[in-house]
């Protein structure tokens, strides 16, 4: 009896195949899937946590649970009305999250990779 072990489509399987001998018939191969290790999974990094946010400041929040693909502002930064002040992937599509108003950013609540709920503040504008 010879063992091997054969990759198919990324699957390892371990086979084992009997020796021909004097004429006799190759046994059928048995075949079982051989233990993979599993990857280990890819931890997410964290939002950061919501700063405090001036009472005069505008929030601006996810409309929907995603991943932050980027984030186009940093604190200090302008902006005017209809600026895309970062890019929010949902259900496998690019959303561009807008300034609802012109003004300055006075906190950034995100990073890129971030995952994020409905309704977190991403940024808030003063």
């Amino acid at each position: 009896m010879r063992k091997f072990v054969i990759n198919v489509n990324g699957k390892s399987y371990e086979v084992e195949v009997e020796e021909i001998r004097d004429g006799a018939p190759v046994a059928a191969p048995v075949s079982r899937p051989a233990a993979a290790p599993a990857p280990a999974p890819k931890a997410a990094p964290a939002a950061k946590p919501a700063a405090a946010v001036p009472a005069s400041a505008t929030s601006v929040t996810a409309p929907m649970p995603g991943t932050i693909l980027a984030v186009n502002v940093k604190e200090g930064d302008t902006v005017n009305e209809g600026d895309v002040v970062c890019v929010l992937e949902a259900m496998k599509m690019e959303n561009e999250i807008m300034a609802p108003k012109a003004g300055k950013i006075v906190a950034v609540n995100v990073t890129q990779g971030a995952s994020v709920n409905s309704g977190d503040v991403l940024v808030a504008i003063g």
